[in-house]
């Protein structure tokens, strides 16, 4: 059996800067045409909810779900990097409310695709019509990727991302042949203490399925604190942008990646 080492939590530097759980945050942001913010919902009142602060006539957006490392239940801890998928044109939901505290499971990603398809046929809903209830990706961090291994399984999701993630004990390898949708792992290189567990999973990954694995040497803390998540936050995007958008430039951002020189990349069954 592989030696599984246990996903630490994000450093306390990356704590995003705290807002009352109540309110929007008031700086849009991101690098994408549509500068994005977050917002909170009685109906889904355990997440924040990321999107563009005014959503043009005819945008669409595709629907990305978060887990956050630690399984934390504070949605605004990413807040930078969401923000960047948000200004990109996707309506991203994290678990936990803005500066929320506890834990999180991965029923709540689940209950958050749920929320978003409702939401785009409720009369009333400001997001009625506006919401791409066909395209779905899942994404989380740490323990929020172990979230994402579960939630990833429902038929609705058309991508799965893991950042600087990968199961803790073979015991949870079945979780992997539920996976059916093009799935990408990005890790910060081998000292990441994730960087051996998602190495495993991609090995272990079902035949045929398209897969990405892709290191890029900052560690387990990622850029996540970075402007607009950093490099992370740029890669992230244009694999949000190919999968759920069909975007060819983004597409050439993601199979380039490994010529750049900072990236080290595997991929197998991509078109």
């Amino acid at each position: 059996m592989r030696n599984r080492i246990l996903v630490t939590a994000l450093a306390a530097a990356l704590v995003a800067i705290g807002v009352h759980p109540g309110a929007a945050q008031a700086a849009p942001g991101g690098s994408g045409p549509y500068p994005a913010d977050y917002e909170t919902t009685i109906r889904l009142y355990d997440h924040t909810v990321y999107r563009p602060s005014t959503i043009p006539a005819g945008l669409t957006l595709p629907i990305v779900v978060w887990g956050n490392g630690a399984c934390r239940a504070d949605g605004t801890w990413f807040q930078n990097i969401l923000k960047e998928f948000a200004s990109h044109g996707f309506l991203v939901i994290a678990n936990g409310r803005p500066g929320g505290t506890g834990s999180t499971d991965a029923g709540m990603l689940t209950e958050a695709i749920d929320w978003a398809v409702a939401e785009n046929s409720r009369a009333g809903s400001k997001y009625r019509g506006r919401i791409g209830t066909g395209k779905v990706a899942v994404m989380g961090q740490s323990c929020g990727g172990l979230e994402a291994v579960e939630a990833g399984a429902d038929a609705r999701v058309d991508t799965t991302v893991f950042w600087n993630s990968g199961l803790l004990s073979d015991r949870e390898n079945f979780r992997l042949a539920r996976l059916h949708a093009p799935v990408a792992y990005i890790t910060g290189g081998p000292d990441d203490i994730a960087y051996p567990n998602a190495v495993d999973d991609y090995a272990r990954l079902p035949a045929g399925l398209p897969a990405y694995l892709a290191h890029l040497p900052v560690g387990h803390y990622g850029t996540f604190s970075q402007v607009n998540g950093g490099e992370y936050g740029r890669v992230g995007a244009a694999w949000l942008k190919w999968h759920l958008k069909g975007d060819q430039a983004a597409r050439a951002v993601i199979t380039g990646l490994g010529s750049t020189g900072q990236w080290t990349v595997t991929s197998r069954n991509l078109t």
